[in-house]
C-alpha cells in the first residue's frame, strides 16, 4: 500500500476536524442540560438560564474560545421534523408589482383587467414567470397591441415612452420586478431576524418570487404567518431629542423601584397588584406600539425581583439593581464628556435584556409618567463588536397617534456617493402629493432627526438640515455600501407592497419532534447492532471486528462532516445515515469475497488481501458511483427532507469507501505485520453458496413471465384503483390530531363533514387516539386568515372529543392537539409532481450513459435500464395494489421519490457488481461460452449480494419496526425495493444483456467488455 504516511496524516486530521466539529454539540447540549437541571421544570428560568450563558465561554481549545451562542450556531443541525417548527415556502405576488408599475387610470381598464385575468389563469399550469405569461396573454388577448400605454408614468420616464417595444416593456417589467422580489427577500429576512430563532433558514427558490423560510422551534405559527405575509409598512416619524425623554426616565426609574420592591415584598394592594409583571397585560397601547416583546429577544422574562437573578451579584450591585431597575437595563446613550449624542436615541440595551425593558415600560403606572405622544422603537439591527447592544429610540406621534408620513409616497431611492468627500449617500425621491408633505415636514423639523422605521423598526434617523422642496432627498450619515444598499433597499419597499401568500406550509409541533427523535435513534441503535453482529457471524471475529471498526469510524466522519457543513438532519435523514450503514457494508462485502476466491485458489494470506482488495475496486467503485450520482440528483433537485436523505446518503458514500478501503487495509497491514492470523469465514459460513451451479440463463424466460405477470397487475391497479396522492402532488392540508381519548375515525369524518361542507380523508396515524386529516377544502383561497378559519371550523366540528375546557387557542398555536399542520397549494403540487418526474427519467438517463461509458456498449446499459424500469413500476404498483390493505399509509409525497431512487440506486449497485464479474471472466475466459460465462458471473456474486441485501434488508425492518409512523412508508418503499432490485439484478438484467448480444456478435460486444 503506498503513500500510508500521507494516508495515516489524513486519517488522523479527519479525526481532529470531526472532533472539532463535534464538540459545539456536545458543549451546547451540556448548557442545555445544566439549564434544564437549574429550572427544575420551570420554563421561564430554564429560558432566563440560557440566555444569561449566550455570551459566556463553554468551548475553549487552541487559542479559539467559543461562547455558548457560538456552540449553538455550530452545532449539528437538526430539522423541523426532528426539534418542531415551521417550515413555508412564500410565494410574492408579482402581479401586484405589475399594478403598482400601471398608470392608475389603465388599472380598471378592460384591457388591462383581462390581460391580467388570463395570466392569473396560464399562472396555475405553468412553470414560466408571471411577467412571460402576462406579454403572452396580451398578445393573445390584443395581438398587435402595444403594451407601453399602460406603463408610462412619471416613475417610469426615461424607461418607458410611446416608441418602447412590447419586448422592451418585458424586459423593464422584469428588473423591476427582481428587485421587487429581492427587497421583500431582505425584509423577510429582517423580520425572521426578530424572532431570535436559532439556525433559522431563508433563501429564494428557482421560480420567480418564492422565498423557502424555516424557523425551528417557532410556537406560535399563526402569528408567524400574518407576520411574513404582511406587505412592507415603511413610515417617517419625527423625533424626540434624548435630553428631553431622560427626564422621565429618570422619574420612571424611581417609580419602578417602588413597584418592585412592593411585589417583592407581597404587598397585597390593588395597586401592586394591578402592577404584577407577571400578570402585566400586552395593550395595544404600549409604548413599544408594534408587538416587538413578541419579535426581539423574549427569553428574559424572569424580574429582578426574583431573588435568584441578584443571586450571582454583590450586596452592592443587588442593590443598586434593586433601586435603579430601569437605569440596570438601559444605558443613556452619551459621548465622551459623558453628554447625551444628539438625536432620537436614548440609550442602549444589552439584547438579552430587551424584553425587561419591554415589561417595564407597559406598566400602567409608567406609561401613564410620559407624554401620550411619545412612542418607543428599537432599532433594527444590534450594535457592538459581537452585536451584543441596541439602541432604543423615542420617536413623536401625531395627535392620532400615527407617524407624521407614510412611505407610500416614495417613488425611487439610489445609492450614490458625494463628489467632495466620496462618502456614499442615498437619494431619495416621491411623488408630487409627497413632496408637498415632505416640505412641511422638515420644514417643521429643522435640526431635528426623521426616522425611517420599516415594520416598527428604526433603519436611520437622520437630522433635518433645511426644508426641502420638489421631494427629492439626500441621505448622508458616514454608510458603507453595504449601510447605504440597505437603506435605499428599505425606502424602496414603500414604493411596491407586493403581497406574500403562503404557497405551502408544514408545522410540527415539538413533542411530535421528540418522538421522532426518539424513533430514530431506536432504529439507527437497533440497525447498527444487527449489521455489526452479522459482520462477526459471517466473517470471523477478526474480520468481522475489522469491519465493524470501518463501520463506526464512518458513522464518526458522517456526523463530524455533516457538523462542518452545518448540514440539516432530519428525519429521512436519519433514514439516510441507516441505509448507509447497510450499504456500506457492501464495500466490505466486496472485498471479503474476493479474498475468500483468492484463499480458494491457493494464494498465502498476504497475497490474497492484497488481490483481494485490488481485484475489489472496480466493482466498488462503480457500484458506489451509481448509487452517489441518484443522490446528487436529489440533491440538486430536492427540497426540505429529500434534501436532508440525499445529504447524509451522498457524504455517507464518500466516508465509506475511506474507511471501507483505507481503513481496513492499515489495518490489517498492521495485523500482518505482527503474523497475527486471519480468517474471513466462520465454520457455519464457510460453504454458503460455495460451488452454486443455478443456471439463471437457462431459467431468465420462467422470471421473464413472473415478473410480466406482476408489472401487469402492477399497471392494472395503476389504472382502476390508481395512487393515493399525498398533498404534495394534488395540493391540500394535512392535520395530525391528539385526542385526550382514543376516537373513531368515521366519527371524526362525519363531524368534520358538517364543518366542511365536504368530507376529508381521516386515517388513525400511530395509535387510535391520534388521526390524520386531509382536505382540500378552501386550498385555493390565499387569504391570509384561512388558515385560522379552517382551524376554528375544525374546532368546532371536534369539541365533542377535546378536553372540556379546550380553547381555540390551543388549536390555532399548534400545540396541544394538532401536532403538525402541512399545506401544499395547487400550483407548487403541479411544480412538485413535474420536478418527480423529471428527477426519476434524469436519474435513469444518467445511470444508462454511466454504464454505456464503464462498459462500452449498450446492451448492457439496456439491461441495467430494464431491470430500473422493471423495479420502479412495480415498487409503485404494489403502492397502488395493498393502499388501503396494509394498517399504514401508503401515501406518494415527495419521500416517495426519494425512496424510488434509492431504489433505483441500490438495484444498480448490485447490477453493476454482476456485470462486472461479466466484464472480468471475458478477459480470463475467453474460449467459454456465452451462457456459461452469464451464469459463472451470477453464481460467483451470490455470496455478496446475499449479504449486501440481508443486512440492508433487515436496517430498514429496524426503521421500519421501530422508526415511527412518519416514516413507515417511506421504509416499507425502499424494503419493496431492496426484494425487488435483488431479484432484477440476479433474474432481469443480465438475462436482457445475454437476450440481445447475438450471434456473431457476441465476441465483438463482450471483448467491448473487457478492462483495459
Amino acid at each position: 500500500m503506498q503513500n500510508k504516511g500521507a494516508i495515516k496524516f489524513f486519517t488522523i486530521l479527519l479525526v481532529i476536524v470531526s472532533v472539532y466539529q463535534l464538540l459545539f454539540t456536545v458543549f451546547a447540549r451540556k448548557v442545555e442540560k445544566d439549564a434544564s437541571n437549574a429550572a427544575n421544570g420551570d420554563v421561564r428560568i430554564e429560558r432566563s438560564y440560557l440566555d444569561s450563558m449566550k455570551g459566556e465561554v463553554v468551548y475553549n481549545v487552541l487559542f479559539r474560545k467559543y461562547t455558548y451562542q457560538e456552540c449553538k450556531e455550530r452545532e449539528v443541525n437538526l430539522g423541523l421534523d426532528l426539534k418542531g417548527g415551521m417550515n413555508v415556502i412564500l410565494e410574492i405576488a408579482v402581479e401586484d408589482i405589475i399594478r403598482s408599475i400601471a398608470a392608475p387610470q389603465y388599472l380598471t381598464d378592460p384591457v388591462f383587467t383581462e390581460t391580467m385575468a388570463l395570466a392569473h389563469t396560464k399562472k396555475a399550469n405553468s412553470q414560466a414567470d408571471y411577467v412571460n405569461l402576462f406579454a403572452d396573454a396580451f398578445e393573445e388577448l390584443n395581438p398587435g397591441a402595444q403594451l407601453a400605454q399602460f406603463f408610462m408614468t412619471p416613475e417610469t420616464r426615461g424607461s418607458i415612452d410611446f416608441n418602447t417595444t412590447n419586448q422592451e416593456v418585458v424586459d423593464y417589467l422584469k428588473v423591476t420586478a427582481e428587485g421587487a422580489i429581492d427587497n421583500s427577500y431582505n425584509v423577510l429576512r429582517n423580520r425572521i431576524d426578530r424572532f431570535g430563532v436559532v439556525q433559522l433558514n431563508i433563501q429564494k427558490l428557482e421560480r420567480q418570487g418564492r422565498i423557502l423560510i424555516e424557523l425551528p422551534g417557532v410556537k406560535e405559527p399563526e402569528r408567524v404567518t400574518k407576520l411574513l405575509t404582511g406587505t412592507a409598512n415603511l413610515e417617517f416619524w419625527t423625533t424626540f431629542q434624548a435630553s428631553e425623554v431622560w427626564n422621565y426616565l429618570d422619574e420612571a426609574n424611581t417609580s419602578l423601584a417602588t413597584i418592585l420592591a412592593a411585589d417583592e415584598a407581597g404587598v397585597s394592594t390593588e395597586e401592586s397588584t394591578e402592577t404584577d409583571l407577571t400578570e402585566a397585560p400586552a395593550s395595544d397601547e404600549s409604548l413599544l406600539d408594534i408587538p416587538q416583546e413578541d419579535l426581539l429577544d423574549t427569553t428574559s422574562l424572569d424580574l429582578l425581583t426574583d431573588l435568584d437573578s441578584t443571586a450571582a451579584l454583590s450586596d452592592q450591585e443587588a442593590q443598586f439593581y434593586r433601586e435603579n431597575p430601569l437605569i440596570a437595563v438601559l444605558t443613556p446613550y452619551l459621548d465622551n464628556q459623558r453628554q447625551f449624542i444628539p438625536g432620537s436615541t436614548v440609550g442602549v440595551v444589552l439584547i438579552k435584556d430587551t424584553a425587561k425593558v419591554n415589561e417595564y415600560l407597559r406598566i400602567p403606572q409608567i406609561k401613564q409618567l410620559f407624554p401620550s405622544d411619545l412612542v418607543f422603537s428599537w432599532h433594527f439591527q444590534p450594535d457592538g463588536d459581537n452585536g451584543e447592544f441596541i439602541r432604543l429610540h423615542a420617536l413623536r406621534a401625531t395627535r392620532n397617534g400615527q407617524p407624521v408620513m407614510e412611505g407610500k409616497y416614495v417613488t425611487d431611492a439610489r445609492v450614490g456617493t458625494d463628489p467632495y468627500t466620496g462618502e456614499f449617500n442615498v437619494s431619495m425621491n416621491m411623488n408630487a402629493e409627497g413632496a408637498k408633505k415632505w416640505a412641511n415636514v422638515t420644514r417643521e423639523n429643522v435640526g431635528q432627526s426623521i426616522a425611517i422605521v420599516l415594520d416598527g423598526l428604526v433603519y436611520s434617523a437622520p437630522n433635518v438640515n433645511e426644508e426641502i422642496k420638489g421631494g427629492s432627498s439626500s441621505i448622508s450619515g458616514q454608510f458603507s455600501q453595504a449601510d447605504a444598499d440597505d437603506l435605499a433597499n428599505i425606502l424602496k419597499s414603500g414604493k411596491m407592497p407586493a403581497r406574500a401568500h403562503v404557497v405551502s406550509s408544514e408545522v410540527i409541533g415539538p413533542s411530535l419532534g421528540a418522538k421522532s427523535v426518539k424513533d430514530g435513534m431506536n432504529s439507527f441503535m437497533i440497525a447498527f447492532i444487527v449489521v455489526l453482529a452479522y459482520m462477526i457471524f459471517y466473517y470471523s471475529r477478526r474480520a468481522g471486528m475489522v469491519a465493524d471498526i470501518a463501520l463506526v469510524a464512518n458513522m464518526f466522519f458522517l456526523m463530524g462532516v455533516l457538523a462542518s457543513l452545518q448540514a440539516v438532519l432530519t428525519l429521512p435523514g436519519i433514514a439516510g445515515i441507516v441505509l448507509t450503514i447497510g450499504m456500506s457494508v457492501d464495500a466490505n462485502v466486496l472485498i471479503y469475497e474476493r479474498i475468500r476466491e483468492e484463499l480458494a485458489a491457493g494464494k498465502n494470506l498476504k497475497a490474497a488481501i492484497k488481490d483481494g482488495y485490488k481485484n475489489a475496486y472496480s466493482a466498488i467503485f462503480d457500484a458506489q458511483i451509481t448509487t452517489f450520482l441518484t443522490g446528487l440528483i436529489l440533491f440538486f433537485f430536492g427540497t426540505g427532507p429529500i434534501k436532508g436523505f440525499a445529504t447524509t446518503l451522498v457524504i455517507g458514500i464518500l466516508t465509506s469507501l475511506f474507511s471501507a478501503i483505507i481503513l481496513t487495509r492499515l489495518m490489517y497491514e498492521k495485523m500482518l505485520s505482527k503474523g497475527i492470523s486471519i480468517t474471513f469465514d466462520t465454520k457455519i459460513s464457510r460453504n454458503f453458496f460455495k460451488n452454486t451451479k443455478i443456471d439463471f440463463i437457462g431459467k431468465r424466460k420462467v422470471f421473464y413471465v413472473i415478473s410480466a405477470v406482476v408489472i401487469a397487475l402492477s399497471i392494472g391497479s395503476l389504472a382502476t384503483r390508481g395512487l393515493n396522492l399525498g398533498v404534495d402532488f394534488q395540493g391540500g392540508r394535512n392535520y395530525v390530531i391528539a385526542f385526550p381519548q382514543e376516537v373513531e375515525t368515521i366519527e371524526i369524518q362525519d363531524k368534520l363533514e358538517i364543518a366542511f361542507g365536504e368530507a376529508p380523508t381521516v386515517i388513525t396515524y400511530g395509535n387510535n387516539s391520534t388521526v390524520r386529516v386531509t382536505t382540500k377544502y378552501l386550498i385555493n383561497d390565499d387569504r391570509a386568515e384561512v388558515d385560522s378559519i379552517i382551524v376554528a371550523q375544525m374546532f368546532d366540528g371536534l369539541k365533542p372529543y377535546l378536553d372540556s375546557d379546550a380553547q381555540l387557542d390551543d388549536f390555532l398555536n399548534g400545540q396541544d392537539y394538532i401536532i403538525s399542520a402541512h399545506k401544499v397549494g395547487p400550483t407548487i403540487a403541479d411544480d412538485i409532481k413535474r420536478t418527480a418526474v423529471f428527477v426519476i427519467f434524469a436519474s435513469l438517463l444518467i445511470i444508462f450513459l454511466y454504464i454505456l461509458a464503464r462498459f462500452r456498449n449498450w446492451q448492457f446499459g439496456l439491461g441495467a435500464l430494464a431491470a430500473l424500469v422493471h423495479d420502479v413500476l412495480i415498487v409503485i404498483g404494489i403502492f397502488s395494489i395493498f393502499n388501503g390493505i396494509l394498517p399504514f399509509s401508503l401515501e406518494l409525497d415527495q419521500s416517495f421519490i426519494a425512496a424510488i431512487l434509492t431504489v433505483v440506486g441500490y438495484s444498480i449497485n448490485d447490477t453493476v457488481v454482476v456485470f462486472d464479474r461479466i466484464r472480468e471472466y471475458v478477459g480470463l475466459q475467453k474460449k467459454r461460452e456465452r451462457k456459461d460465462i452469464f451464469n459463472s458471473a451470477l453464481n460467483s456474486t451470490l455470496s455478496r449480494t446475499f449479504s449486501t441485501s440481508f443486512s440492508t434488508f433487515f436496517v430498514l425492518l429496524a426503521i421500519f419496526v421501530f422508526g415511527g409512523d412518519v416514516i413507515r412508508g417511506f421504509v416499507f418503499a425502499l424494503m419493496v425495493g431492496v426484494v425487488v432490485g435483488t431479484y432484477s439484478s440476479l433474474f432481469i438484467a443480465t438475462p436482457v444483456v445475454y437476450d440481445t448480444i447475438k450471434g456473431e456478435q457476441t465476441t465483438r460486444v463482450l471483448k467491448g467488455t473487457v478492462r483495459k
